[in-house]
């Protein structure tokens, strides 16, 4: 009877101690993002609204900038991250938002297996500036 009780309790307890493994998948669409006329206009674009709508002296942004731009599924941006992180970090990616929201045309959205599916864009961006931390 002992043996039995003990071969149950070593069946029963083997699920609650073994590991479990989480598998991260990322959807690979068949068809990236497009902005019309390519990344290159959209990045003309951009850098456009930005001279027009923002002061970039504000910042101490000097160097190379990755922007994670989020394409919906209906081709609109609708989020925006920026790195490395700056001084005024929040305003200047405000401000960055604003200037990218004024870009009204709409990408055409990533496309997996016949259907608009939401993804991410990454394009850099150099910004000097004539100004430097240590003149405030």
């Amino acid at each position: 009877m002992r043996i039995c009780l003990l071969i149950i309790a070593l069946l029963t307890s083997v699920p609650a101690f073994s590991q479990s493994e989480t598998i991260k998948t990322e959807v690979i669409a068949d068809s990236k993002a497009e902005f019309p006329g390519g990344q290159t206009a959209f990045r003309n674009e951009f850098m456009k609204m930005v001279h027009a709508y923002v002061d970039i002296t504000a910042y101490a942004v000097n160097g190379k900038f990755s922007f994670v731009l989020t394409i919906d599924e209906k081709g609109k941006m609708s989020e925006l991250k920026i790195y490395p992180k700056v001084k005024n970090d929040e305003e200047f990616k405000q401000d960055m938002d604003f200037a990218m929201r004024r870009i009204r045309k709409k990408w055409k959205p990533a496309i997996k297996n016949g259907v608009s599916v939401s993804s991410n864009i990454i394009f850099e961006i150099n910004f000097t500036s004539d100004h430097s931390d240590e003149e405030y």
